[in-house]
């Protein structure tokens, strides 16, 4: 859990980086890569999710 817990952190920081530099510069480039990030995200949630309401029946 905390493994997936950092890959969430570490993903929104590419996210978070990426997204700003679309707005701030209009850096096409950085707007794929922050889309990119934003579904790794979602799967990532997804992922936690589970095992979070698994750990909770526990």
């Amino acid at each position: 859990m905390k493994t997936l817990v950092e890959n969430i952190k570490a993903q929104y920081e590419v996210f978070a980086e990426n997204a700003a530099l679309q707005v701030e510069k209009n850096n096409k480039a950085a707007g794929t890569r922050a889309r990119k990030a934003a579904l790794e995200l979602t799967k990532l949630l997804k992922d936690f999710r589970k095992v979070s309401v698994e750990e909770s029946k526990k």
